[in-house]
């Protein structure tokens, strides 16, 4: 399946540009861009670090825990969006938030979209137009809160307008590796906010794990909603669908689900934040 819908890279990556014309938002103490240097992409891989394998148990390489770094061959090819609290200094040491990139040109260096791993992608792959990959997002603990979030989300727009991105996807996760602790969860999302036929990607075949569990009139969609993870309700606010079928991640100690995001449903408030951002930063 070729990933690429274009005839040259040339074509796929557009016109050049440096990142620090794409993304560029700062509000009062908080600055959102993309990195710029080596050094940046190596805190950016820290806090992953930090995050994911001591925070969440997540079971890393040799190499990674020798480095104390979360990384893989898609760190070379993608952007790293960065969410810095200047209060704690302008470069890498300011860095509370990030986002892993990764569009059309990026994966087909690879061959692959990231989470083609645990889930057919092809009618992302497919789709006719550019799509975007999210992935590895995490927040230093004592900055999780609205205002970082919204940081991270108004550079995805920024990015996604740039792009003209038409379709965001990627894996978002339950913690834990027993899916029936959360069939209240899947369940609702299947029976909510599965994605429409011609989006609906499904996990792959070896590792599927069927989603509604529970009958829809066993639960009550309020109670059901309290527990989806805070990521997940923000995908589901920007409009986001679910593909069909969950994925256990034993490395990362998770259960994985797939996340569609078509741009041209976005919410109201969030189009006049990114409008806002570009007026001010364009």
């Amino acid at each position: 399946m070729r990933i690429d819908r274009a005839d040259s890279e040339a074509e796929l990556l557009g016109p050049p540009v440096s990142n620090a014309e794409i993304v560029k938002v700062v509000a009062g103490d908080f600055e959102v861009r993309l990195a710029q240097t080596e050094a940046e992409i190596d805190a950016a891989q820290a806090l992953r670090f930090r995050i994911f394998y001591e925070e969440m148990q997540a079971n890393p390489t040799p190499d990674m825990a020798r480095l104390r770094r979360d990384f893989d061959a898609y760190d070379d090819v993608c952007d790293h969006l960065l969410v810095l609290d200047r209060r704690r200094g302008e470069g890498p040491e300011g860095i509370v938030g990030t986002y892993r990139l990764i569009r059309r040109a990026a994966a087909a260096k690879l061959g692959r979209f990231y989470s083609a791993a645990e889930f057919d992608v092809g009618p992302m792959v497919n789709y006719p137009g550019e799509v975007l990959e999210l992935g590895r997002s995490c927040i230093a603990k004592d900055a999780r809160n609205t205002a970082t979030m919204q940081m991270l989300w108004r550079g995805i727009a920024l990015y996604s307008f740039h792009y003209n991105i038409q379709v965001m996807f990627g894996c978002a996760s339950l913690p834990g590796t027993e899916p029936a602790h959360d069939a209240l969860a899947l369940s609702y999302l299947y029976h909510h906010h599965l994605a429409p036929p011609e989006i609906r990607v499904r996990a792959l075949e070896s590792r599927y794990i069927k989603m509604d569990m529970l009958e829809p009139s066993s639960y009550e969609p309020r109670k059901a909603l309290a527990r989806v993870p805070p990521l997940i309700k923000g995908y589901l606010r920007l409009g986001g669908f679910v593909g069909d079928g969950a994925v256990i991640d034993s490395d990362f100690n998770t259960t994985d689900v797939f996340i569609i995001v078509k741009t041209e449903l976005v919410t109201e408030k969030y189009i006049r934040h990114y409008e806002r951002g570009m007026r001010e930063h364009g």
